[in-house]
């Protein structure tokens, strides 16, 4: 029987081709990944720091390696994956550009996701004086995980400052694809990222 993907992670899937090797930064308890190795026959390996989710991963039996991403990715050789996912994990590190650039270094192709904090919830909340709170950004500014607060437009500009293409960038609000003003009605964005090719190869 097919694992049910929640709609973010199957729009992820969607995006990975057939028998692609996938490494997951934050790959939380391996669901996708498992999906991707049993449905789309990937060879996927996860990252991931938190004990329980690390053990969820091994049940659903995904390779996984107990790191912080902080700690760095030179275990990871030079375009040793097809595609790098980081899902809701990359507005938590601290260097976030380093971060991109690392994941243009391990694979041709990133797939990021991250909480919208130009969402409209969020301007009014600020606009009120207060920080937001919100499904997408659940914590109080004082026991946040999230270290970086950004908009759509933001990661695109960084991403693209990091050496990649955007090929495709979906927002999405409880699981509904957001076409109109995405920067403003989307909650949550999606990026699918290409490494820039290299000027003799473009020839």
């Amino acid at each position: 029987m097919a694992r049910q993907l929640r709609s973010d992670l199957a729009l992820v899937a969607n995006w990975v081709a057939p028998g692609s090797a996938v490494l997951d930064l934050g790959c939380g308890d391996g669901a996708l990944l498992a999906f991707l190795q049993e449905e789309k026959g990937c060879r996927c390996v996860g990252v991931e720091l938190d004990a329980d989710n690390f053990l969820a991963s091994m049940d659903n039996g995904v390779e996984v390696i107990q790191q912080n991403l902080e700690e760095g990715l030179a275990m990871f050789a030079d375009h040793s994956f097809d595609f790098v996912l980081q899902l809701q994990s990359l507005q938590m590190v601290q260097h976030t550009e380093a971060m991109l650039q690392e994941i243009g270094r391990i694979a041709r192709e990133g797939i990021v996701t991250f909480p919208n904090f130009g969402h409209w919830t969020h301007r009014l909340a600020i606009l009120k004086g207060r920080m937001p709170v919100s499904k997408s950004l659940p914590y109080q500014w004082y026991n946040s995980p999230n270290l970086r607060f950004s908009t759509i437009e933001d990661i695109k500009a960084l991403a693209r400052a990091s050496g990649f293409d955007i090929v495709e960038c979906i927002a999405l609000h409880e699981g509904r694809e957001i076409a109109m003003m995405p920067n403003l009605f989307g909650s949550l964005a999606m990026l699918r990222l290409a490494r820039h090719a290299p000027l003799q190869a473009q020839r």
